[in-house]
């Protein structure tokens, strides 16, 4: 953790203003916590990145549309968990439609600076008169101090609730960043992760703050995979409102909000499907940094790869491949590889190195706690620029065939 910033453990710390709630509705048969909602103070800034798939659902289209005519001011974000409420067809966008409408009403905010965002199993629609019954449940456990359990409300198949509380202190005034994910299988975003909110207590103008946003979802939730697949559902909004700060401080800011989104990235990855380990792929010496982002991706999204790191397979073909497959050229002979501290390859040429202690240092972070403290690193250098990135992905196990050749079933 940067030193400008400190971790708060407190479940029920938040910044300024902000308030949330998180309830059971009987929307999921599990009975757990399935509908959430987060209210923002007048005069919030919002900025919004969705799922790039042709495939989405019309509570994204809705969102788009009310961020734009909004110019982001945005008021409060309902959250259901269970239903994707995608390809449902007209019924779903008059379910999206209804719920925001009675929520305006109940909250006394205006419709349009209300958003939705909802989850789940694709096809199947949200029981409506359930969500609609419970929505005064849910206004009333509006609280600073309920931001757990919206955290928690959010989860589908997820295996732990994924948070994080940050503050700094800038001039004598503490600044507070928290912000909740949720995310375990059909993770590989373009633009951001299954869902993720970010709320802040300082006031940024639109402009810088999407520039803000912008960066930081390029270097977490856009680098990540669990199974190579995109979500009909992808969505990360993070809200300001607050008093503002010099403009000096903004890159504070930025590191604050880079941390935040990086930690939870992580922490989908990490709680992947089935997923026993964390790996990190580091790609250095590109001619520029998109080209070794493309390397770090094909990497962590190889079906090959994951299986080799389940498997504690050494296979540095593979990463080899993968790195071949990005549609980036490079020349092979400069090209070092590392597992760890272990050095593979250099100049292109296979080194000996002890296989047993690679595949020791392999399996010891399979044993770890992969909620915890797992990483495993590939190192990559091309040795050709200065480009640079990073990316994480888990390994693939037979748990994960097992929970999705069941999933609806």
């Amino acid at each position: 953790m940067n030193s400008n910033w400190s971790h708060v453990n407190k479940e029920t710390f938040s910044p300024n203003g902000f308030l949330f709630a998180g309830i059971k509705s009987g929307l999921k048969d599990s009975e757990n916590k399935d509908l959430a909602l987060i209210v923002a103070p007048d005069n919030s800034i919002c900025s919004g990145y969705f799922t790039q798939s042709a495939v989405r659902a019309s509570c994204i289209d809705i969102c788009e549309k009310r961020l734009r005519d909004n110019k982001g001011s945005i008021r409060a974000v309902l959250i259901n968990s269970g239903h994707a409420n995608a390809c449902t067809g007209d019924l779903g966008s008059k379910h999206s439609l209804l719920a925001t409408e009675q929520l305006s009403k109940l909250l006394n905010i205006k419709v349009d600076q209300i958003l939705m965002c909802s989850t789940g199993v694709i096809g199947v629609p949200i029981p409506i008169e359930k969500l609609i019954n419970n929505l005064p449940n849910l206004v009333s456990e509006l609280s600073q101090n309920n931001f757990h359990n919206a955290a928690e409300a959010i989860l589908t198949t997820d295996l732990v609730t994924k948070r994080i509380s940050i503050k700094t202190c800038i001039e004598g005034r503490t600044v507070k960043i928290a912000a909740m994910a949720k995310g375990s299988g059909m993770i590989y975003p373009n633009m951001a992760t299954m869902l993720a909110f970010l709320t802040c207590d300082v006031g940024i103008d639109k402009d810088l703050w999407d520039e803000i946003i912008d960066e930081a979802v390029r270097q977490s939730f856009n680098v990540i995979s669990v199974d190579g697949e995109t979500s009909t559902n992808d969505s990360c909004l993070a809200i300001n409102s607050g008093e503002k700060i010099q403009k000096k401080f903004i890159p504070i800011i930025q590191e604050g909000i880079n941390y935040v989104f990086q930690y939870l990235a992580k922490a989908i990855v990490r709680d992947g499907e089935g997923a026993n380990c964390l790996f990190e792929v580091l790609v250095n010496g590109t001619n520029n940094d998109q080209e070794a982002i493309n390397i770090a991706k094909s990497i962590i999204n190889s079906a090959l790869v994951k299986t080799a790191i389940h498997g504690s397979d050494p296979n540095w073909g593979r990463i080899i491949a993968a790195a071949g497959n990005a549609g980036v050229k490079f020349n092979l002979n400069k090209v070092d590889l590392f597992l760890g501290k272990y050095q593979i390859l250099r100049k292109g040429q296979l080194i000996p190195y002890e296989k047993e202690s690679v595949v020791k240092y392999m399996r010891t972070k399979l044993n770890e706690d992969c909620l915890v403290n797992d990483t495993l690193q590939i190192i990559l250098n091309l040795n050709c620029g200065t480009g640079k990135a990073r990316a994480w992905g888990c390994d693939f196990s037979k748990k994960y065939i097992e929970i999705n050749s069941e999933y609806t079933t």
